[in-house]
């Protein structure tokens, strides 16, 4: 599950420990609440997706190696994976209750989502969480704009320049291309001079008499016109001269053009090479392309008119962020008065529920607190008059669960509270009554049965099996009474062999189970032990079976 490991854990000999745990986690429903630091409201497929582990047809499987050499590796579905993405996720599917074990329920930060469970107020809680996180953007672009002034001074001017620089040179799209076209023209305007002209006279002769292509295509037609009055078969290929004749003439008229229109044209270069320039100077310091370019251009500009008017703008934020904080301040007030209520009905059932585990004199409270801020939302104080408290996405309440679990003592946090059997019962009531509230689907329950017994025994195995309906309860136990409401009763063994140890996992049948909880009761499997806790097996199935079938309502 993500905790620490040493190479102690390697059996002597060996080379490596492996330990795997494969979780059904397609039994659970989508939008189960996964219980991380980083967001009690995260479901557990939000959390698999946002670390990129998809279930295979719905396992997930939770592995762990340790080497003899201390090298640790954690595996999720068989991919190397961090511890702390380990952790992250064993958070949200098991609990481990033991003696000295390190229980979720002993986080106080953890308190307030327990209590919004039982209380029903998530929603409420969800609203006020949408409101703060705009209210701190808010904030935050309020400290932007409130930012030292030398620095915003020196922006403002350094987004003119590059405003004004991108405007008085105003490129527009498509121009670079058009530019190339015509440096390249302007740059070879003889070469491209002679090359026509040499183009033209081949079509149509010099003026040294020598015959151009369209003589030569007019002297054959004249031949094709002898032919024709004789073999009338070559009509169609007198038809392709007189198209051929008629596209050198296009030919030529086009080349008579271009040629009045190239002309050295210095001026005209220059104007050229400098707009070049001017937009290549762009290029380097904006972007690659105009667009790219007049983009930047855009932002700055919004910027800037940003900066140049932030005091109206400070002043509009500073409205917007004070009517959040009305906002925030109602519904953290309504979301604060139904915690109060539901705390008052929470410790009556917890101290019942402790009462019924021979804690009959305990007192359960749930304590609230809060943080005045400057800067806070407005809320009614004790004495009625409006007080501006901090609140964070929690809302202003800080809970946290207190316990006097004997007599003439005074109320503590769960923290500090003696461990060993009180502990232990105080954690089972606790589940029991948040059972529906719990996220957490399995439970491990190391050793619950210290310093309990008799009847206390037997409303402790009751209450494990209750719990067992909504979760999947595992219990390390040697009180009779637990193991004989156990659904599957597993027998855990330590035995020698040659001059090794070997620890054995044994799924009891009925008989073997009646032989278990016989040794269990009086260490012999005498007839009397084995009746007794043939019994005991009996009297627990027909309990169960009448909680099993009682309606609904009872």
């Amino acid at each position: 599950l993500g905790e620490r490991a040493t190479a102690e854990v390697v059996r002597t000999g060996a080379e490596r420990a492996i330990v795997e745990g494969v979780f059904d986690v397609g039994r659970l429903p989508a939008s189960h609440p996964a219980v991380t630091a980083e967001n009690e409201d995260e479901s557990l497929s939000a959390t698999l997706t946002g670390l990129d582990i998809a279930p295979e047809d719905g396992m997930l499987i939770l592995g762990r190696e340790i080497t003899r050499a201390g090298r640790t590796l954690a595996r999720v579905n068989g991919r190397t994976a961090p511890v702390s993405v380990l952790q992250r996720i064993a958070a949200s599917l098991v609990d481990i209750h033991g003696q000295g074990a390190h229980l979720a329920l002993l986080r106080p930060e953890r308190h307030v989502f327990y209590l919004d469970r039982y209380a029903g107020t998530e929603e409420l809680r969800g609203q006020v969480a949408a409101q703060v996180s705009e209210l701190r953007e808010t904030v935050r672009e309020l400290d932007r704009l409130r930012h030292d002034e030398r620095e915003i001074a020196r922006r403002v001017e350094l987004l003119r320049f590059q405003v004004d620089d991108i405007t008085a040179t105003d490129p527009q799209p498509g121009e670079l291309e058009s530019l190339e076209v015509e440096r390249r023209r302007l740059a070879n305007a003889e070469r491209l001079r002679v090359s026509a002209a040499v183009a033209r006279e081949a079509l149509l002769g010099d003026e040294r008499e020598t015959s151009g292509a369209q003589d030569l295509i007019a002297g054959a037609g004249q031949a094709l016109d002898d032919l024709l009055r004789l073999d009338p078969s070559l009509g169609g290929t007198r038809d392709l001269l007189e198209q051929a004749a008629a596209l050198l003439d296009d030919a030529a008229a086009n080349l008579r053009d271009y040629l009045d229109a190239v002309a050295s044209d210095p001026e005209r270069q220059a104007e050229v090479e400098e707009r070049w320039d001017a937009l290549s100077r762009l290029r380097r310091k904006y972007g690659a392309t105009i667009e790219d370019i007049l983009a930047y251009g855009a932002e700055a500009a919004r910027e800037l008119d940003a900066l140049e008017h932030r005091e109206a703008r400070i002043g509009d934020l500073d409205a917007r962020a004070e009517r959040l904080r009305q906002r925030i301040g109602k519904l953290a007030d309504q979301l604060s008065r139904k915690r109060q209520e539901a705390a008052i009905r929470l410790g009556r059932a917890i101290e019942r529920e402790l009462a019924d585990l021979n804690m009959r004199r305990a007192r359960f409270s749930v304590e609230f607190s809060r943080e005045e801020a400057p800067d806070g939302v407005p809320m009614p104080g004790p004495d009625g008059a409006t007080v501006r408290y901090a609140c964070g996405p929690t809302g202003v309440d800080h809970v946290e669960f207190l316990i006097a679990p004997n007599p003439g003592e005074g109320l503590k946090p769960l923290a500090r509270i003696a461990s060993g059997g009180e502990t232990s019962r105080l954690m089972l009531a606790l589940k029991t009554i948040l059972a529906h509230a719990d996220a957490v689907p399995i439970l491990i329950f190391d050793e619950i049965d210290a310093g309990i017994s008799g009847q206390s025994g037997q409303t402790v195995a009751e209450k494990l099996w209750e719990l067992g309906r909504t979760h999947q309860v595992l219990c390390v136990t040697h009180l009779a009474q637990i193991a004989a409401l156990g659904d599957t009763h597993i027998r855990v063994a330590k035995e020698m062999a040659g001059d090794r140890t070997h620890t054995t996992v044994t799924p009891l049948n009925p008989r073997a189970r009646a032989e278990e909880i016989a040794l269990l009761l009086g260490g012999s499997t005498s007839k009397a032990a084995l009746a007794n806790a043939r019994d005991l097996l009996e009297r627990g199935a027909t309990w169960k079976a009448q909680v099993a079938n009682a309606p609904a309502s009872a």
